[in-house]
């Protein structure tokens, strides 16, 4: 009978690659981080390539190592063109997390079409063409995948009366349920696809709703009386990414501190 693993050989990473959207800051960063400092290869991704030489930078400082590809996962041809150029260059992918996202706040009898297509585009249309193209490139071949996607608490129910971002919330409830799907359609190829719902993190995008709710507000609303660091969406990253969760697939976890709890998402 083979040896069962030990808890850190199921959590080693090394010899693979991660491809992480949306990577040069904020919650994409903090999960390439993870990912490199368990041992993977990391392949980051955005829009903006000064973005991505400072975060690819502050990788290889800390000894991962790390390269980037401006692209916007928005565009389809964009999309196809990251997904085979880091093949190419890494040689195939192992790990793919879909983080890159849009948010628009607008009320609902007002919101633009065209922005609502901008968001749905990006955090919808974009993580399935990705995960589309490096399935049917690489993992189905391989027969061993792991896709992460990024979704958000926004997902799980309806805005709070203090929010009007009714084409966010749509999007990352799809992402749940896109997650669950793909999870279904692709376990015999043995590729799991599982999803994170962060709470309030310090971030470009949320920065408009810290100031609008104010920092102390968002920290009372949560049981743990904290939002989330630069840190805390580490340990689920590492667990999807690894053969420490290799029987997870289909699943989504709230990482928020205990709001979803209380708001009963």
């Amino acid at each position: 009978m083979t040896q069962a693993r030990t808890v850190q050989q199921l959590f080693d990473l090394k010899g693979q690659v991660a491809l992480v959207t949306g990577g040069s800051r904020g919650l994409g960063l903090q999960m390439a981080h993870a990912l490199g400092e368990a041992g993977a290869r990391i392949m980051l991704s955005s829009r903006k390539a000064a973005d991505l030489e400072a975060a690819a930078a502050e990788l290889q400082a800390a000894g991962i190592d790390a390269r980037w590809i401006a692209a916007n996962c928005a565009d389809e041809a964009d999309t196809r063109r990251l997904a085979d150029e880091t093949l190419e260059r890494m040689g195939g992918v192992d790990i793919l997390v879909n983080n890159a996202g849009a948010a628009w706040g607008a009320p609902a009898e007002d919101h633009p079409v065209e922005a609502w297509d901008k968001v749905m585009n990006l955090n919808v249309r974009g993580y399935f063409i990705l995960s589309q193209q490096l399935a049917k490139k690489h993992m189905i071949g391989k027969r061993a995948g792991r896709i992460i996607n990024v979704a958000s608490i926004a997902g799980l129910g309806g805005n709070p009366p203090e929010m009007s971002t009714v084409a966010y919330n749509t999007s990352k409830g799809a992402v749940i349920n896109f997650t669950r799907a793909l999870a279904a359609e692709w376990g015999k190829y043995n590729i799991t696809v599982n999803a994170i719902c962060p709470g309030f993190f310090p971030s470009k995008m949320t920065a408009s709703t810290l100031d609008t709710l104010g920092e102390d507000f968002l920290k009372r609303s949560a049981p743990l009386r904290r939002i989330g660091d630069d840190e805390d969406l580490k340990g689920l990253t590492l667990l999807y990414a690894s053969a420490a969760g290799k029987h997870i697939t289909g699943q989504w976890l709230a990482v928020d501190g205990g709001v979803s709890v209380v708001t009963g998402g």
